[in-house]
């Protein structure tokens, strides 16, 4: 319970408004003008996590989930295995001048490698 307590220093005690100091003797409730002693939420620190998926539905954003993507084939020679079949993708991974870099997995033997 006292970690509890400890937190609502930080807040009005009469409409729950978190406090600003616009001084060094004192916290004021921005709402109702409630004035706290200083000495009351000196050296007292609050932290708190925060998830992706907070930021997303505060932003109202949509939570997509992910989805298998079909890859497509190319015919290139594993270096591991020697087959001559791999799965491909690209992505931008420099800037937007440069070209993307390929990513290769054999059908076969699941070795992975890339071009730049």
């Amino acid at each position: 319970m006292a970690y509890y307590s400890s937190r609502l220093d930080f807040f009005c005690h009469l409409c729950g408004t978190t406090l600003i100091v616009p001084s060094s003797e004192y916290a004021q409730c921005p709402l109702c003008k409630t004035l706290r002693d200083i000495q009351d939420i000196r050296d007292k620190e609050i932290s708190y996590t925060i998830t992706a998926e907070e930021i997303r539905r505060e932003l109202g954003m949509e939570i997509i989930e992910e989805q298998k993507v079909q890859l497509s084939k190319v015919n290139k020679k594993c270096e591991k295995c020697g087959h001559d079949e791999a799965n491909f993708y690209t992505r931008q991974m420099r800037s937007a001048d440069e070209g993307q870099t390929t990513f290769y997995t054999c059908t076969r033997c699941g070795h992975q490698s890339q071009e730049n």
